[in-house]
C-alpha cells in the first residue's frame, strides 16, 4: 500500500515540477486553443490559452510506469498503451483545434470508431492472455463471462473516453473528476492485492492532480483530447483489469451526466426539428447559463464526483453491493 500511494504522491509531485516549463514551451510554441463555437459566449476569453496540456499527463505517467511499475508486474504494459495509444489518437485530433493554424481535425464517427477498437484491444488482451474476465455484478457476486464480454467492455471503453472528453470543458472539471475517479479505482485494485494496478492508478492521478495545479479556474492550459482521451483509456482499462467495471457509472458519476446530456439533447433537437432540453450541452453549461459561475459548476460536480467515488468504493468492499 505505501508503495502504491508513493507513486501517487511522486507523480503529483513530478507534475508539479514541470507543469510550469510545458506552459512556458507550448506559449513559446504558440500551441493556443481556437475559439469554441459551442461554448456559452463568456468563454471567448478562453481562445489563445496553451493547450496538449496532457502531454504532462502522458510524460509523468510513462515515467513512473516503465522506472517503478512495469518491472513488478507486465500486465500494467496493458493500461500503459492504451493510455499512450487514446493520447496519441487525442493529439491529432488537438492539432485542428489549434488557434490560427489549420489542420485537419479527426471525424467524430473515425475517432470513436478507433476508440472502440482500442477498447476491443484491451478486452481481448484481458479475456484471452490475462485471463482475468470475471466481473462483479452488484447484488449478485461474480461471473464468469463468456464472449459477450469482448463488445461489451470495448463499448465501455469507447464510451468512457468519449463521456472523459466531453466533460473537459470548464477550466479543471475533467482533471479533479477523473483523479477522483482513477483514485477511487486505486484503492478498489489494493483492495484486491492488485498493487501494481493501483500503483499506475494513483501515478495517473497524481499526474492529473499536478496538472489541475496550472488547470484551475483561470486556466493556464487545457488538457485537450491528448490528455482526456489518455485519461478515459486509463480509467476504463484499470476498471475492466479489477473486474469492477460495472461500477463506472457510479464511481464516473459525472462522465455518464455529461455524456447523456449530450446524446439526449441531439436526440432531442433532431426528433423534434429543432427544440432543446437543455440550454446548452453538455450539461456543465446548461448550468453557466442558469447562472452558475464556472468556478460554482466545477466545484459542484467534484463533489457529486467525490460522493459516486465513495458510493462505488463501497459497493465494491461490500462482496454483494446493493445497487
Amino acid at each position: 500500500m505505501v508503495y502504491a500511494l508513493s507513486v501517487g504522491v511522486a507523480g503529483f509531485l513530478l507534475a508539479l515540477a514541470g507543469g510550469g516549463p510545458l506552459v512556458a514551451w507550448l506559449r513559446r510554441r504558440g500551441l493556443g486553443k481556437a475559439p469554441n463555437p459551442d461554448a456559452p459566449a463568456r468563454h471567448a476569453g478562453k481562445a489563445g490559452t496553451p493547450t496538449i496540456g496532457g502531454l504532462l499527463i502522458l510524460g509523468v505517467v510513462l515515467f513512473f510506469t516503465a522506472t517503478a511499475i512495469l518491472a513488478r508486474d507486465l500486465s500494467i504494459a496493458l493500461p500503459l498503451g492504451a493510455t499512450l495509444a487514446a493520447g496519441f489518437l487525442g493529439f491529432v485530433d488537438d492539432l485542428g483545434s489549434l488557434q490560427g493554424r489549420p489542420w485537419w481535425a479527426l471525424p467524430k464517427r473515425l475517432k470513436l470508431l478507433l476508440l472502440f477498437l482500442l477498447g476491443l484491444a484491451v478486452a481481448a488482451t484481458i479475456y484471452y492472455i490475462l485471463d482475468e474476465a470475471d466481473t462483479h455484478l452488484p447484488g449478485a457476486g461474480w461471473l464468469e463471462p463468456g464472449l459477450w464480454y469482448l463488445p461489451a467492455a470495448a463499448l465501455v471503453a469507447m464510451a468512457g473516453n468519449a463521456a472523459v472528453a466531453i466533460t473537459d470543458g470548464l477550466d479543471g472539471l475533467a482533471a479533479g473528476t477523473s483523479a477522483t475517479a482513477l483514485a477511487a479505482y486505486g484503492a478498489i485494485a489494493l483492495l484486491q492485492d492488485q498493487e501494481p494496478l493501483a500503483a499506475f492508478a494513483f501515478a495517473t492521478a497524481g499526474a492529473t492532480l499536478g496538472f489541475l495545479w496550472f488547470n484551475a479556474y483561470p486556466a493556464q492550459v487545457f488538457m485537450g483530447d491528448t490528455g482526456a482521451l489518455a485519461l478515459g483509456a486509463a480509467l476504463a482499462t484499470v476498471a475492466l483489469m479489477t473486474g469492477q467495471w460495472l461500477l463506472l457509472p457510479v464511481i464516473g458519476i459525472v462522465f455518464v451526466l455529461e455524456g447523456l446530456s449530450d446524446v439526449i439533447q441531439i436526440a432531442y433537437f433532431k426528433a423534434t426539428r429543432g427544440r432543446r432540453i437543455f440550454r446548452m450541452s453538455p450539461l456543465h453549461h446548461h448550468f453557466e447559463l442558469l447562472g452558475w459561475s464556472e468556478p460554482q459548476v466545477v466545484t459542484r460536480f467534484w463533489l457529486l464526483g467525490m460522493a459516486g467515488a465513495l458510493l462505488g468504493v463501497a459497493l465494491a468492499v461490500s462482496g454483494e453491493g446493493w445497487l
